[in-house]
């Protein structure tokens, strides 16, 4: 209720002094409102009024045909109270009763009579429509008329078979048998409906729209009539017997709950499960053309949007309903294909599919509650974890088997490995691996992920570390049974064999440089790095592989001249021709390791073979007994050792490059050479370059048999003094003198590790195949 009195209404109006002069206006404004409210208020008043009269008559009126009535009844009762009046009545009520029952007699055996002749005329309407050119997809245009009369036939029925359950059982199974071609049109009519209902998409693609409009037309029908059965049934359960009773007419339609409504939906549903069922069935065979064949679903789903949503009441949701059936059996079909363990690619496929679904799917505009759950629950990227998963099993798998076949040859060694035309000895295995390496990767690149690319790599990585892991034990055990059994106990082409895993290994290393070179472009930086990381530890694994070939390769050589090399600076070295024997042996393992070697591996083999000949005569020296070396003829043998070496070297390297070499040899000779004073002055120049080594100085000193033990005393004295004044130490990088053992026994088995550490230490470009990096 507002506060405002008149007076502070008056005021808002009336601000300013000029207002005043308004006043005519607001007053003629306000007898207008006026006389339109009180015009208003006089119409209302005459309607209200009118009313009234009209209710007050009708309620006169009711008061009089009550009374009419009263006299009637009390007429009638007068009447039953008379005696001949009450059997009259009763005479009546039974005439019409009998009357009523004759009619309805009569009725139902003119419809039994003619029921034949309509249910066949009702099936021959029924076979026009199933017989038209598009079967279920076609017009059907006889879907009403034959409805209708089916229904009609069908109360009928009811009603008789309801009157007849008071009956005798044997007539009431005539009745049953006599309806049986009834039932049989009713079921086939049915089925033809749920036919028709099963291709509404298919209908509405074909133009034939009315069929639905029809179909649905019939559905709607029944679900009232299911729904006015369904009231019936309930007042009759909830009523008294006496308001029970006023139901017998409503008894009489006895009818059975058809559903219509559910059964449609359940047929589209069947329908929907039945494609991708014939779709999975007509490519089990062949997954990738069953994911390509998969964009029916989408012009489904337009053609559900833009035809067959029109089509249907809106309280039937369609669209969604059916959207919601295609993804759940999408989904189910799915879970099948993954069940079904296939190969990577189809995996990889799936993965890009399913992508591509959600965002076709947001494109048409299909919200994400319709597409619940997600597709195999929303863990689509699972199948990439499978799909490396079974990359990685397939590669292990596939390795493994090669690796049985290519150890089984190394081992037997039953015949000759495999020689190319340029005359280098292999295997077969390294192209059939990297094959399968690289179609793991081009797999993986079809993914369009980085991360499943370095997965496949670094799987692929660890791969190759175990293959060259096997093949470093095999090389080792296999050179070991070489040097220790005798020959008779060990297949022979050992050699051979080494060879061909040596030129392998460096054919690995080039197929793995050229993968990378191949990957390393179509990623990241931050996918480059991990897979240049990863291959390039395996193409390391690889050329250490190779390394322990060409160690065991001179471990052949050199277990042929163990004899010539332990009589090296010994009483028999003066008078036999050790050296020529040497060089010989070494000359004949030369010509065939470079005839059959792949050329960079033959240039590291040569440098091994040369170190491991400086060792072996550095180490005879260091070993040599006490005033064993004669002077100076030790000194002219010496020399023409170490000349004939040269010689034999230079066919294989450049003389530059050889005196660095040699030079080692150069500086014992002369600190031989020099008188006891002038000692220390050539080995300054040797214990700069390789350190003290004052053991392998004193035995040098010890056996020349032109020092006694006094001088040898003094020569060690005076160096080790110098040694301590000039703060002479271990060279930065250790030489060739580290590998010069002290005692003759395990010469061979040193000599075997001079990769480890000697050589390593050594520059290893030369190992670089042409275009290939250096390890």
């Amino acid at each position: 209720m507002s506060t405002q009195t008149p007076s502070s209404l008056i005021g808002e109006v009336l601000r300013q002094p000029d207002d005043l002069l308004k006043l005519a206006a607001y007053r003629k404004k306000l007898l207008k409102e006026k006389s339109s409210l009180d015009a208003k208020l006089s119409s209302g008043v005459k309607a209200q009024l009118d009313a009234t009269r009209d209710a007050l008559l009708k309620l006169q009126n009711s008061r009089a045909a009550m009374g009419l009535i009263r006299e009637e009844m009390m007429a009638v009762e007068k009447l039953m109270g008379d005696e001949d009046g009450g059997e009259a009545f009763d005479k009546i009520t039974r005439v019409s009763t009998v009357h009523r029952n004759f009619a309805q007699t009569t009725k139902m055996v003119n419809n039994l009579r003619s029921m034949s002749d309509k249910v066949d005329h009702i099936a021959s309407l029924l076979d026009s429509d199933r017989n038209q050119p598009g079967g279920p997809s076609g017009p059907s245009p006889n879907l009403l008329p034959i409805h209708f009369q089916l229904q009609q036939l069908e109360a009928f029925r009811n009603e008789t078979l309801h009157q007849a359950k008071k009956g005798d059982v044997a007539e009431r199974e005539v009745l049953i048998k006599w309806f049986e071609k009834l039932d049989k049109v009713g079921n086939d009519f049915e089925a033809w409906l749920w036919e028709i209902g099963s291709g509404v998409v298919d209908l509405a693609r074909r133009g034939n729209g009315g069929t639905v409009v029809r179909l649905l037309k019939i559905v709607e029908v029944e679900g009232k009539e299911d729904e006015k059965a369904v009231a019936i049934r309930l007042v009759r359960k909830v009523a008294t017997t006496d308001a029970a009773s006023r139901y017998k007419s409503m008894q009489a339609n006895a009818r059975v709950i058809k559903n219509y409504r559910h059964k449609l939906l359940d047929a589209m549903t069947a329908s929907v499960r039945q494609a991708f069922d014939d779709h999975f069935l007509d490519n089990q065979y062949d997954f990738l053309a069953f994911i390509d064949g998969l964009g029916w679903l989408y012009k489904d789903i337009i053609r559900i949007k833009d035809d067959v949503e029109p089509l249907f009441p809106e309280d039937y949701e369609i669209t969604p309903f059916l959207v919601k059936t295609y993804h759940k059996c999408l989904n189910d079909t799915l879970r099948k294909v993954v069940d079904s363990a296939p190969e990577a690619k189809v995996l990889l496929e799936l993965h890009a599919w399913i992508k591509e679904y959600r965002g076709s799917m947001k494109e048409l505009e299909i919200p994400s509650a319709w597409l619940q759950p997600p597709l195999l629950d929303g863990k689509s990227q699972d199948l990439i974890e499978d799909y490396v998963k079974l990359i990685v099993t397939k590669l292990d798998e596939w390795t493994v088997n090669l690796m049985r076949e290519e150890t089984g040859k190394f081992t037997w060694r039953t015949r000759e490995p495999e020689q190319a035309d340029d005359g280098q000895l292999g295997m077969e295995g390294v192209v059939d691996f990297f094959s399968l390496v690289n179609q793991q990767c081009d797999l993986a690149l079809d993914s369009n992920q980085g991360a499943v690319l370095v997965r496949v790599v670094t799987e692929s990585a660890k791969v190759m570390r175990r293959v060259q892991a096997e093949w470093l034990k095999l090389v080792a055990d296999e050179a070991k049974a070489q040097v220790e059994k005798k020959p008779e106990e060990v297949p022979g082409g050992l050699v051979e064999y080494v060879i061909a895993l040596a030129n392998d290994q460096l054919k690995s290393a080039d197929y793995v440089e050229a993968l990378s070179t191949k990957l390393e472009p179509l990623v990241s930086a931050k996918y480059k790095e991990v897979i240049s990381a990863r291959l390039n530890e395996a193409i390391d694994g690889y050329l250490d592989v190779a390394k322990r070939c060409t160690s065991s390769l001179v471990d052949f050589v050199f277990n042929d001249l163990k004899t010539a090399t332990k009589g090296l600076i010994t009483p028999a070295w003066y008078t036999d021709q050790l050296m020529p024997q040497i060089i010989e042996t070494m000359r004949d393992y030369m010509s065939d390791y470079q005839t059959h070697l792949n050329p960079s591996i033959f240039e590291i083999l040569i440098e091994d073979l040369l170190d491991t000949f400086l060792i072996s005569y550095l180490t005879a020296l260091r070993r040599a007994t006490s005033r064993s070396l004669r002077m100076p003829i030790a000194i002219q043998k010496i020399r023409s050792d170490i000349s004939q070496a040269f010689d034999f070297f230079s066919k294989y390297k450049s003389p530059q490059e050889l005196e660095q070499n040699f030079e080692v040899l150069d500086m014992v000779v002369s600190m031989l050479s020099a008188s006891s004073q002038m000692v220390f002055m050539d080995y300054w120049n040797f214990a700069k370059k390789h350190g003290p080594n004052l053991a392998f100085v004193e035995a040098l000193m010890k056996a020349r048999d032109d020092l006694d033990r006094v001088q040898v005393g003094e020569i060690m004295e005076m160096l080790r003094r110098k040694i301590k004044e000039e703060d002479i130490g271990e060279p930065e990088e250790p030489t060739i003198m580290v590998k010069v053992q002290a005692t003759s026994g395990g010469l061979l088995s040193n000599l075997s590790n001079l990769a480890g550490t000697y050589a390593s230490n050594f520059t290893t470009s030369n190992f670089a195949a042409p275009g290939m990096r250096p390890f």
